[in-house]
């Protein structure tokens, strides 16, 4: 079975930054496509990054100049490098893992940022 382990997010104040990581683990096949949606409370789960095994990245519209998404494919690690936090960017960030045509999502962490 995959597991994706999700860590990083807590609080920050506007203009602060914080860092996710998330894991994959428990299969024995390469993974694809890797990265983030979030969900804020009252609004429809939007993409923030992914990034593919040869290192192509995508960013929601909301987040391009402020976040960037790395990854080791040796660790099957993704990180998300977040800068500039807005309060809006304030949701329940879900990381997911593409491997052979599956989805598999992790368990959400927190991300609040206060004025």
């Amino acid at each position: 079975q995959v597991r994706l382990v999700e860590s990083g997010g807590g609080l920050a104040q506007t203009g602060g930054s914080l860092r996710l990581s998330c894991a994959a683990s428990g299969s024995s096949f390469s993974v694809n496509a890797m990265g983030w949606f979030r969900q804020a409370p009252g609004k429809q789960r939007a993409l923030v990054a992914s990034i593919t095994s040869g290192g192509s990245a995508n960013y929601g519209d909301s987040v391009k100049g402020r976040f960037t998404i790395s990854r080791d494919n040796a660790k099957n690690t993704v990180y998300l490098q977040m800068n500039s936090l807005k309060p809006e960017d304030t949701a329940v960030y879900y990381c997911y893992s593409a491997i052979r045509g599956s989805i598999y999502w992790g368990q959400g962490t927190q991300v609040t940022v206060s004025s």
